[in-house]
């Protein structure tokens, strides 16, 4: 069996509308100022930094954080949200060889009800939010769960995402990985650019 994961949020649909106005509106809820949006997507998944401290600035996310974000997001995750071009093409062209899954940094009820707006929920058999492992993306547990999920070797999976920590839970893993450039940074080297180079890249790893 061969499996495909992929992150959601900039590689499968561009919820980036819903993202930075939800974290806005949790930082006007606290007293703090409106973020630029292209500076909140620049800095959404950089590795390197703690997300509570950048955004919120508290060591970790507060419970009320956290609620104040779901409340918010829950209500309007599906607003404006729309598939990159080319991708409901490539996932049901893949659906015959492969087993695909969804590995989000998001809620996973929050990620099924985004994925079924847009219509392609169904080609997912597993879809895997934060609240489904102890540590999320950098971290490998997300990625081997679903491996595990699937009695899937790691040699033959591969990644697909628009961050640094889809490759680096990949990496972790042992999987291959494709970095990304339509999402929500812009990489200045080894991403690429378009869904045809995306499928250059899936058949010279399972060729």
């Amino acid at each position: 069996m061969r499996l495909i994961m992929f992150d959601m949020d900039g590689t499968l649909v561009n919820s980036s509308f819903a993202i930075t106005n939800t974290i806005n509106y949790v930082r006007e809820n606290i007293g703090l100022n409106k973020l630029e949006s292209k500076f909140i997507l620049e800095n959404l998944n950089n590795p390197t930094i703690n997300s509570a401290e950048f955004f919120y600035g508290t060591p970790d996310f507060t419970d009320e954080q956290v609620v104040l974000f779901e409340e918010y997001y829950n209500k309007h995750c599906i607003s404006d949200l729309e598939l990159y071009d080319g991708i409901e093409k490539l996932i049901d062209d893949l659906k015959s060889d492969f087993t695909l899954a969804v590995a989000t940094n998001s809620n996973s009820t929050y990620a099924r009800k985004m994925l079924e707006h847009v219509g392609i929920a169904n080609y997912f058999p597993t879809i895997l939010g934060y609240d489904s492992v102890i540590n999320p993306k950098p971290h490998p547990e997300m990625v081997e769960k679903i491996l595990s999920m699937h009695n899937v070797l790691n040699t033959n999976a591969q990644m697909i995402g628009d961050s640094h920590k889809d490759i680096l839970a990949a990496k972790k893993a042992g999987v291959d990985s494709v970095l990304v450039n339509w999402g929500f940074s812009d990489h200045k080297e080894d991403a690429i650019e378009t869904i045809d180079e995306l499928r250059v890249k899936i058949t010279e790893k399972f060729k």
